[in-house]
């Protein structure tokens, strides 16, 4: 209760966030290791909901972030850059996140629950058809491949098994044919 008490009056009986003055309660930013009013903020419904993922997103609702992304408040910071991570792909939140300025510890607790990791560029192998490899899958040949400096051609229709992806290189994995290790261009390919 005391907890509730503090964030009512540093938020002023209003969504940290938002700045909506129904339905307010206590959401504690994870990851949680102490119920501290440092590590938690005032929201309304409609942002709790959104954070957590219980109702549809609405991106115009989070424009508030343009104001309350400058509050003092580590915790607000934090809840700010994660749902501006979150709408990026928007256009007008990647603008809010490149003004905003967290300190490194700051930054590192809004990383702290993956929100900002890029997944978008990590390296993706797809094959012929588009679908995306991964270590251990089986493809099969779909062209007569020559391979070089081995003497021999790969036919089409020839599967090979666990094959593993070059982790710079999203054209290319590894993988067995006849015997020899070789490089295959996943265009070549396709997963079974």
């Amino acid at each position: 209760m005391e907890m509730n008490k503090q964030l009512m009056a540093r938020s002023e009986n209003k969504c940290e966030l938002c700045g909506a003055t129904d339905e307010l309660s206590v959401y504690q930013i994870p990851p949680v290791d102490e119920n501290h009013s440092d590590k938690a903020i005032y929201v309304c419904k409609t942002c709790k909901d959104q954070i957590e993922g219980t109702t549809e997103m609405d991106a115009n609702h989070w424009r508030c972030l343009n104001d309350s992304m400058w509050s003092q408040v580590p915790a607000v910071q934090v809840m700010a850059w994660r749902m501006l991570t979150r709408l990026r792909n928007e256009g007008w939140p990647q603008d809010l996140l490149d003004m905003l300025y967290l300190e490194d510890e700051t930054l590192a607790w809004a990383k702290a629950s993956g929100e900002g990791e890029d997944s978008e560029n990590a390296v993706k192998h797809l094959d012929s058809n588009g679908a995306q490899l991964t270590d251990g899958d089986t493809v099969t040949l779909i062209k007569d491949l020559n391979v070089k400096g081995a003497g021999f051609t790969a036919k089409r229709g020839t599967a090979v098994r666990n094959i593993s992806l070059v982790s710079d290189n999203a054209e290319h994995i590894e993988g067995k044919v006849n015997g020899q290790h070789i490089v295959i261009l996943t265009k070549f390919v396709k997963k079974q």
